[in-house]
């Protein structure tokens, strides 16, 4: 009896042990999973303009890689699921801002080296076998089975301009990512099989001199999308005539982009000359998407001067906003900005012509590199003024409009990366630096007509082509 009741004390005591052991394991692994609450109010202050520029573009990233796809690790579209898009839908190029962003993180070491090189191999290994149409990306895939999600009905193929955000994103990777180890090395071969599938010419819809944006194998042509500038897409035309495999020939930018009624300008706004594009310049993101690789200091063609071109443009969005013709609440010297963006009532391509009193923060802060002085006003403003409303786990919400009232609780990868990317160019070229430095963006860049110091003067491998 004795024996017994020594064995069931004994047991007695291992029950308790293991009781108390797992359910403090438990208790720990809840307060692990249990996130605080991100709380605006509390953001730092009194920071130096570097300790700023620091904080927004490390905070902007967390959308890139805290937020990015599980399965993918491409970039989400947006951050909420309006509109029924679903947790699903990965942007092609949103990504390719995205991974512009992964190497700025990784040059400031927020994020390690190795870890940066396998998160973007993961990527690209899913890019390899999602669905692409002569070699072209959709706009949107599903981020677990790389399969395409329609963006309209009839936009359900191949989207040339997002596929080309992204090639110019990866082209980056490629150069940054240049050690000779086994990881890195994988990630460029990949890179590069990627970027040569690209049939750039099957985009001229059978040798027309024009590029098109869609094409899609159950509504063939009918997006009917011939791709005339001045708009976001100049980057579009330099990576068609950069390819090595299914290039473009000069002609196709000459007489293609460059022949539209929108394209030549030379009209003053403000004050201000305008070389391209439309009245008063448009959206904002025209000096933005192209131009987070494309290095337009100094940059000229025939056409323009592309530094002049972005800075007038943001110059005289920076104006109208100042001059603010219809009263809207909020516009000043410290508040400009418009460009496409989510608003009160749904998305919207917002300029000084199109104008609904919504303020986007990704316009004058993805414009450092053109307007540094303005730009971080408007950022201090942002920031100290209006963070209670709008700055985020994510950094800057989407967008918002005073005069309604209203702040957006959305971020979408195509406004959150420029900020990153423009505002690490502004402070050390390091992306421009990287993308001007591929041989074949050098080729096509001559091939084209540009003139620039970031063009050198040396011989490169002759490749056909066609005037």
């Amino acid at each position: 009896m004795l024996f017994l009741k020594r064995y069931f004390d004994y047991m007695k005591h291992i029950f308790l042990f293991t009781f108390l052991f797992f359910s403090l394991a438990v208790d720990a692994q809840n307060k692990k999973d249990i996130q605080p609450v991100f709380d605006a109010v509390k953001r730092p202050k009194n920071l130096s303009d570097s300790a700023l520029l620091d904080l927004v573009q490390k905070q902007t990233f967390r959308y890139f890689w805290d937020f990015a796809h599980p399965v993918s690790g491409m970039a989400r579209e947006r951050s909420n699921e309006a509109y029924d898009y679903g947790s699903e839908v990965v942007t092609t190029g949103g990504t390719g801002f995205g991974v512009m962003a992964v190497i700025a993180a990784t040059e400031r070491k927020w994020i390690a080296r190795d870890t940066a090189a396998r998160f973007l191999l993961k990527m690209v290994k899913f890019l390899s076998k999602a669905d692409a149409y002569h070699g072209v990306f959709p706009h949107w895939l599903n981020g677990t089975t790389g399969k395409t999600i329609p963006f309209s009905r009839k936009d359900d193929g191949a989207d040339l301009v997002e596929t080309s955000f992204l090639l110019q994103g990866l082209l980056c990777v490629r150069q940054y990512f240049n050690a000779d180890n086994n990881i890195e090395n994988e990630l460029r071969n990949r890179i590069n099989w990627m970027w040569n599938d690209v049939e750039w010419d099957w985009f001229t819809r059978d040798g027309r001199e024009v590029l098109y944006w869609h094409w899609s194998p159950n509504n063939g042509w009918a997006m009917n999308f011939a791709v005339r500038g001045f708009n976001e897409c100049l980057i579009m035309y330099v990576l068609a005539a950069s390819a090595e495999r299914y290039p473009v020939a000069a002609s196709v930018y000459h007489k293609g982009w460059a022949e539209s009624n929108f394209f030549k300008n030379g009209k003053k706004f403000y004050g201000i000359e305008l070389p391209l594009g439309f009245d008063y310049g448009g959206p904002l993101f025209f000096s933005h998407y192209s131009f987070l690789g494309l290095d337009p200091r100094g940059l000229k063609d025939r056409y323009a001067n592309y530094w002049e071109q972005n800075r007038n443009h943001t110059l005289i969005n920076r104006a109208y906003c100042i001059d603010n013709p219809k009263a809207f609440k909020g516009y000043g010297e410290n508040c400009w900005g418009l460009t496409a963006s989510d608003t009160y009532n749904g998305y919207n391509a917002h300029s000084p012509t199109n104008d609904f009193g919504t303020i986007t923060p990704t316009a004058a802060l993805s414009a450092f590199p053109y307007t540094p002085e303005y730009s971080m006003k408007v950022l201090k403003h942002f920031y100290y003024n209006l963070g209670d409303k709008i700055w985020s786990e994510y950094g800057f919400v989407d967008a918002f409009n005073e005069t309604k009232n209203w702040y957006a609780k959305s971020h979408l990868a195509i406004d959150q990366g420029p900020i990153i990317v423009m505002i690490e160019n502004y402070r050390s070229g390091l992306l421009w630096n990287l993308f001007m430095s591929c041989p074949e963006v050098q080729h096509g860049l001559k091939k084209l007509g540009f003139e620039s110091s970031r063009i050198t003067s040396g011989k490169e491998k002759e490749m056909a082509e066609t005037e």
